[in-house]
């Protein structure tokens, strides 16, 4: 209709308020919404469009079919214009619509969606009644319901459809601390259970394993939900004991053996993994692992000793153990703020690999939950 809602990390906003808060120019409905991520372009970047197949009351004559785009909350010269000026070929009285980022659909490329019509088309997905772009992957919300899809064939992953009110917009009683009571505290961000496994990749995105669930620790604004393994890194089962990114690449130590995934649209696995821990890093077992940005150097915890990798090396060594001021991690990841070193509910941070590898003592503890995830103490 003619309201809005805006969800936050506090939850979503108890009633609506009247789009023409935000965009005054507006009346509702609004058919469809698209946020445009285009930095090569600095006066599209961040441009809000929203679309609507009707008139406006004493508005100009747009033949019904019209686009409104804002930036920075101000409506864009030109605008508003009929949506196939702006969109050539793309009719009116969409329902959805999405951009799709370079890295996923091999350019850049736009989503739209009208009744049957859209990437569904192709992969059985269905109508939308709304598209979004979240956390690298992609969503068309049906109702109440949701499901994951591929944004370049319209495949529905394996699972879908969920209930919305459960992930993207909780409600009372409902979410992860209620309709998905059997993960227990492993689900929740705030339990202080440690993590078997941490890793930051080539882009700063920063996951955390634990009971068979990842969390993705760099956004809160995308709600650090708790998702099953195989959620997001698909064939993944079991206990991750280790994990660090290297060369578009994640690797995934679970006991003696190793999985890779590639970076892109979600995360696919590489053909032939697992492997042999040993045949593949020349290692036997890892307690924890990290490489530091930009760099080829690997090294693995195993109790109180680290040993360092050069991954460009064919086959891989691994070099004379060093000792480590702890008598066992649970995890470790490297990012621009130095090397973190994570123990039960507590993490230990150094400015470097060289400041860790000199210190005789322990590093002062931080708490995980309240730096990481913004949990009350």
């Amino acid at each position: 209709g003619e309201e809005v809602w805006e969800t936050s990390r506090e939850g979503p906003q108890p009633h609506g308020r009247p789009l023409a808060a935000s965009w005054p120019e507006l009346e509702g409905p609004v058919d469809a919404a698209l946020r445009i991520y285009r930095r090569q372009h600095p006066e599209e970047h961040q441009s809000l469009y929203l679309f609507q197949a009707r008139l406006r009351a004493g508005g100009p004559e747009l033949g019904g079919e019209q686009v409104w785009a804002y930036a920075g909350g101000q409506l864009r010269p030109g605008f508003p214009r009929r949506i196939g000026d702006e969109f050539p070929g793309v009719p009116g009285g969409l329902d959805a619509a999405v951009e799709c980022h370079p890295e996923e659909c091999g350019g850049e490329t736009i989503l739209f969606f009208k009744g049957e019509r859209g990437p569904g088309a192709r992969g059985g997905l269905g109508p939308c009644d709304a598209a979004l772009r979240w956390l690298e992957r992609y969503y068309c919300l049906q109702g109440t319901r949701f499901q994951r899809f591929n944004p370049v064939t319209g495949e529905v992953s394996p699972g879908y459809p969920r209930d919305l009110r459960d992930y993207f917009i909780p409600c009372p009683g409902r979410g992860h601390r209620h309709g998905n009571a059997s993960w227990g505290d492993a689900g929740d961000r705030c339990s202080g259970l440690p993590f078997q496994a941490v890793t930051s990749d080539d882009r700063g995105r920063i996951y955390a394993f634990r009971g068979g669930l990842s969390f993705r620790l760099d956004s809160w604004r995308d709600g650090w939900h708790a998702w099953p393994q195989g959620h997001g890194w698909p064939g993944l089962q079991g206990k991750v004991d280790a994990a660090f990114a290297w060369d578009g690449r994640t690797y995934l130590i679970q006991g003696s053996q190793v999985s890779i995934y590639l970076s892109g649209q979600g995360h696919r696995r590489v053909e032939g993994y697992p492997r042999a821990l040993q045949d593949e890093l020349g290692v036997p077992v890892a307690d924890a692992a990290f490489t530091c940005p930009s760099s080829a150097e690997l090294y693995v915890i195993a109790g109180d000793r680290v040993r360092r990798v050069d991954l460009t090396q064919t086959p891989r060594h691994a070099g004379e153990p060093l000792p480590l001021p702890y008598d066992g991690v649970d995890g470790a990841m490297c990012t621009a703020d130095g090397v973190f070193l994570f123990r039960g509910d507590s993490y230990h941070q150094y400015r470097s690999v060289a400041e860790l590898l000199g210190a005789r003592v322990p590093a002062p503890p931080s708490n995980i939950t309240a730096d990481f995830f913004r949990c009350p103490q």
